[in-house]
């Protein structure tokens, strides 16, 4: 066996609800990934033929190159993605469509003569593919949404915590997670999206507006909203939306 270790980046990508579409569709939305995928390592300027790729059934595991700037796997190759997938769901049938999540690692591997990798940083990877916060929020999320993307904590902590040219560390929200022996906490992004909602605020009360702003509710009879105007004016809009404009002058 080979004892040598190398360290390097792992990315995997799973093709949400693949299951249950028949053999046909799924020979054609895998190849389609592969493709879309290698494009995008490609735009990237990571060498797609030196990867090291496995099957994964419905998805795929890329093992990058040995020395391959880990920041690039996040940014440009997760938007390039995500526009080909965007572009290419526009045009294909529902039985077609491919949304899928994607999951970043980095750990010291055994790398075999033969290509076969090996190593917990595999592991891990495994576990942020299915994490249930990738899952939930790629679910929630509108269809136009092509995927959710995980990082492990040690790949954010090197790439998109320093916020490097492409890299906002404000689009990504921490979340924990369990699966089978693995606890762990990542970093959820929504390629093309705000930072998915925090479980314990997203059903908060919104903050109280300025009466001013608020506009008036159809059970209220009579009530107006308040707006300034400019120069000396005062705007009220009254409930079935006719506006009256009262004009004060200094005198």
């Amino acid at each position: 066996m080979n004892d040598e270790l190398e360290y390097r980046a792992v990315l995997a990508v799973d093709i949400e609800r693949s299951a249950g579409r028949g053999d046909r569709a799924l020979l054609e939305i895998r190849a389609r990934l592969t493709e879309m995928l290698k494009e995008a390592f490609e735009a990237s300027g990571v060498d797609w033929s030196a990867c090291l790729r496995h099957d994964l059934g419905d998805g795929l595991r890329v093992t990058a190159p040995a020395g391959t700037r880990k920041a690039a796997l996040v940014h440009p190759l997760v938007p390039e993605l995500a526009l080909r997938l965007r572009t290419y769901n526009r045009g294909a049938a529902p039985l077609t469509r491919i949304r899928v999540r994607i999951a970043l690692h980095a750990g010291d591997v055994h790398v075999s003569p033969d290509g076969t990798v090996a190593g917990s940083p595999l592991e891990v990877l495994a576990r942020l593919l299915d994490a249930p916060p990738a899952r939930a929020a790629l679910a929630g999320a509108p269809q136009t949404v092509p995927a959710s993307l995980l990082l492990s904590g040690h790949f954010y902590d090197e790439t998109v915590r320093h916020g490097h040219l492409g890299l906002f560390p404000e689009d990504f929200r921490k979340v924990g997670f369990t699966v089978k022996e693995h606890t762990a906490d990542a970093w959820l992004q929504l390629p093309g999206r705000e930072p998915p909602p925090d479980p314990d605020t997203a059903g908060a009360a919104p903050e109280p507006a300025d009466v001013q702003d608020q506009p008036a509710g159809p059970e209220a009879a009579g009530s107006k909203m308040v707006n300034k105007a400019s120069g000396h004016g005062v705007v009220y809009a009254t409930q079935h939306g006719t506006q009256h404009i009262r004009i004060e002058r200094k005198h």
